[in-house]
């Protein structure tokens, strides 16, 4: 699947979030605290299992997220603490809504396994920056060995868990049948990493 390869396409839709905001003249710093403090209120309304509201919080949540560097750039106040408190707001957020989500829809063990894959899929990549170095960070991106590799990653898990979620007002158990699904998907895309990884840098040597 891979949504984040369609960035650019996609950003047709939240880029006018970002925008609105930059125009507000709203440090971005402000605004991603603002996305964890919705991704908090996700995990709670998923927790407690009112799935609507917790997925309405995610998609607001995320959209708040991607504002915020569309904010950094066009109002020229892009700084390094502020791409390493994005990266860490992100992996927070996910890893409260997808253990909320497990552990109300499924079993801690489930919980365990899911957040731990979660975090590895992501923090892979700078294991990469450290180890084999990026080609270019570009618009305060960096592209890097492992962009557009793994199916299933933040924008899929998010949007899985947001179907899902809303399967489940009318069909009981979907949530907890999405919860399995996205573990499983989100194991095989660590492991096409992994592979991938191995197959073109696997017989480097220092």
């Amino acid at each position: 699947m891979n949504l984040t390869s369609k960035r650019e396409l996609l950003k047709k839709i939240y880029e006018p979030v970002g925008l609105s905001l930059a125009y507000l003249h709203i440090p971005p710093n402000v605004i991603t605290f603002f996305s964890i403090i919705a991704g908090v209120l996700s995990a709670y309304a998923f927790y407690t299992h009112h799935v609507l509201s917790g997925a309405i919080l995610l998609v607001i949540s995320g959209l708040l997220d991607l504002a915020d560097g569309i904010v950094a750039r066009h109002n020229d106040r892009a700084t390094k603490f502020g791409a390493v408190l994005d990266w860490l707001a992100d992996k927070f957020v996910d890893g409260l809504v997808l253990g909320a989500v497990a552990v109300a829809y499924a079993n801690p063990w489930v919980a365990i396994v899911l957040i731990t894959v979660n975090m590895l899929h992501t923090f892979i990549k700078p294991v990469v920056y450290a180890e084999i170095g990026f080609s270019q960070r570009a618009k305060g991106k960096i592209w890097d060995p492992l962009e557009g590799v793994g199916f299933f990653g933040r924008p899929e898990t998010h949007l899985t868990l947001i179907i899902f979620a809303v399967l489940e007002r009318f069909f009981d158990g979907a949530l907890t049948a999405g919860v399995y699904l996205i573990t499983i998907l989100s194991t095989l895309s660590l492991l096409q990493r992994i592979y991938y990884l191995y197959r073109r840098f696997g017989r480097d040597f220092d």
